[in-house]
């Protein structure tokens, strides 16, 4: 199998490294695992491609390399211009920090995912909440890194076979904010919404006297609705998402239809 592998926290993250691994132990000894992440972070960009001005890509090792661009933009150099074959799997992340509810619309981790799905091929965003059992940990990551590949197998096996079943699809998981110990397995989850949260803007002012804005994010400890993604992260369980790149309200289209008609 080769499997490729990004991020949108950078090439140096330590959750690239915990998702090496996991790659590594998927695609077995006779498979290939080909890193192309962003140079620098590329937290919060979402699906953006450097659609305006060309990116630098740069080989750091046989199989690894970094491009100044999104974690979109290194699929996208991945596919068509770095790798020998096209990629059996794309994994994006381990995210430093969750993708669940709103962050799903934020996050450069899902959006590597979500251009691997519109490629054509099968894709998994892996992020590790961080909460006060874990944030603080020697490990962090201890909880993805130990349940990763049997999360991984487990969507690889419910996988549709077929492009017009599933190739269009990709999934999102998250692995819950405790130690690995006490991770109570994989749950099957929508995408969720926290009540009360949302991102919002901090000014400060600089020596210089030029004020500045930074982009704050709400309280990630706050459950969404019983079975969705961050109240299955909150309650200890991995929470896997299916996703499409297809933003479409169905009841509303529906009602709109009818409206029209």
């Amino acid at each position: 199998m080769r499997i490729l592998i990004t991020n949108d926290d950078g090439i140096n993250a330590p959750g690239l490294e915990v998702l090496d691994r996991i790659a590594a132990e998927i695609a077995g000894p006779d498979g290939e695992v080909w890193t192309v992440a962003p140079a620098f972070e590329q937290s919060g960009v979402g699906h953006c491609i450097s659609y305006t001005h060309p990116m630098m890509i740069a080989e750091l090792a046989p199989r690894r390399w970094a491009a100044e661009g999104s974690p979109a933009d290194c699929v996208l150099a991945a596919l068509h211009d770095i790798l020998p074959a096209r990629p059996d799997l794309v994994l994006s992340g381990v995210n430093r920090g969750n993708n669940a509810a709103e962050n799903v619309l934020y996050s450069g981790t899902v959006g590597g995912a979500m251009e691997a799905a519109l490629q054509g091929i099968p894709a998994i965003a892996l992020s590790q909440f961080f909460g006060p059992a874990n944030g603080r940990a020697p490990d962090p990551f201890e909880a993805a890194g130990r349940w990763g590949v049997r999360t991984v197998r487990a969507i690889l096996d419910t996988m549709p076979r077929t492009e017009d079943d599933g190739y269009r699809l990709f999934w999102n998981v998250n692995f819950p904010p405790c130690p690995a110990g006490d991770v109570r397995g994989l749950s099957a989850a929508a995408q969720g919404f926290r009540p009360g949260t949302a991102f919002t803007t901090e000014s400060h002012v600089s020596p210089a006297g030029r004020r500045f804005l930074w982009i704050r994010g709400g309280d990630q400890q706050v459950a969404t609705a019983p079975g969705t993604d961050a109240a299955v992260n909150l309650d200890n369980r991995i929470s896997v998402t299916p996703m499409r790149a297809d933003l479409t309200d169905r009841a509303a289209l529906a009602s709109l239809s009818k409206a029209f008609e």
